[in-house]
């Protein structure tokens, strides 16, 4: 078997040209591969970001029957010593109050409908870091004053320090009013709700709802999604059933994964078509090298060496060289992928308008995910394999005259 893979190790080089048109094939294979799916998932995964932390959470308690029907009446009373067991759990890594309901929002000649969210101004923003996302003025403090989200602060001609009047039902049919200085304009990512979103004090949201210490919802961010089965079973057997319901964030956003499911099996179909136009170009190389070597095979056998000792050989070739071009392909691909995670493509244009239509911010984002890596190179590595068969077959059907007057 040593003597082998020398033998293997020494024939890879020996004809230059021919080994590396056949590591260049694997090579582009490989990084295509994961360009493209690295691409995929870096999307999926900005959808599920800003809707987890903008949104719902890894996980959200709400009153029983909330999910159902989103009334200011289907609230819970803020339990303090509910949080404070949430916030012992070692996966949890922030546990978010919100009061969330709607409101009609007046500015001089214009109104339009809103959905309003009462928070804890420096715990929401140590998820959703929207303070960052203040484009004039000042982020929420414990005052009563509210941020705007852009599309209807221009809806509504709003500036900073304009007035604000918001008028909706309140806990128990209580008339909800009141007018609220505008402290701050930000920029949403999800564009549905940069068009109708606003964001004030907790306690504030409370007093204008008429539903003192209560609140819509708890969203829980985890440290590693990967935990997320594991509290999900803890919090359903501690919370009363019949008081709270707890929902993960896969349940609350079904339009979101089915579109992620959808988008993902066209990937896989072209993925597909790209495997099999790749496997092409592999199967062609190691087509033109078998044939090439026909008579350097006929001349081993007749030497003394057996089919079966010049099939594995072969195989080992080919093997090394495959192994060699995916780590090539991976280590010229990382560094790119790398700099594209860190600094995602602008977009604009129609692209841009559709991707704003699904709720996506106009940008092309990249994953560094290990998985990707691993499961792209292990896919072209079996394409490698399977176009082993056609030079094994041959030398198990070489007829050794014919190859050697040939």
């Amino acid at each position: 078997m040593n003597t082998l893979f020398k033998l293997a190790r020494r024939n890879i080089w020996r004809n230059k040209r021919r080994t590396l048109l056949t590591m260049s094939s694997i090579f582009l294979a490989a990084f295509i591969a994961l360009f493209t799916r690295s691409m995929q998932f870096g999307t999926y995964d900005l959808m599920i970001e800003n809707t987890v932390r903008l949104s719902t959470g890894y996980i959200q308690i709400h009153d029983k029957g909330y999910w159902e029907n989103k009334s200011i009446n289907n609230t819970f009373e803020d339990s303090p010593q509910l949080e404070k067991e949430l916030s012992s759990y070692k996966e949890i890594t922030q546990v978010i109050p919100r009061l969330e309901s709607f409101a009609l929002a007046s500015s001089g000649k214009h109104t339009k409908g809103t959905i309003v969210i009462a928070t804890n101004p420096a715990t929401e923003d140590s998820v959703s870091k929207l303070s960052e996302k203040i484009i004039f003025g000042s982020y929420l403090t414990n005052d009563d004053g509210i941020i705007v989200a852009e599309k209807l602060a221009k809806f509504l001609e709003l500036t900073v320090g304009d007035t604000l009047v918001l008028l909706g039902q309140g806990y128990h049919g209580v008339t909800a009013a009141a007018q609220y200085p505008v402290k701050g304009i930000f920029h949403f990512p999800i564009p549905q709700l940069n068009n109708q979103l606003i964001y004030m004090n907790l306690s504030e949201g409370q007093n204008f709802y008429a539903a003192p210490n209560r609140l819509t919802s708890l969203s829980i961010m985890l440290k590693d999604e990967s935990q997320l089965d594991d509290v999900l079973e803890k919090l359903k057997s501690e919370l009363d059933p019949k008081k709270f319901e707890v929902m993960r964030w896969e349940e609350m956003n079904k339009e979101l994964v089915q579109a992620i499911q959808s988008d993902n099996a066209g990937g896989v179909i072209m993925l597909g078509i790209l495997y099999i136009i790749i496997g092409f170009g592999v199967f062609g190389t190691v087509m033109m090298m078998t044939i090439e070597r026909r008579k350097e095979f006929a001349v081993m056998i007749a030497v003394g060496m057996r089919k079966s000792q010049l099939a594995l050989m072969t195989a080992i070739e080919s093997v090394l060289i495959g192994v060699i071009s995916i780590i090539i392909g991976i280590l010229a691909a990382y560094p790119i992928l790398y700099y594209l995670y860190l600094h995602p493509i602008p977009l604009s244009g129609d692209i841009a308008e559709a991707m704003t239509v699904f709720g996506v911010e106009p940008i092309l984002p990249f994953s560094i995910d290990p998985s990707l890596f691993l499961n792209q190179g292990i896919t072209v590595f079996i394409i490698m394999i399977i176009a082993i068969i056609y030079p094994i077959s041959i030398i198990f059907r070489l007829n050794i005259l014919k190859a050697m007057r040939g």
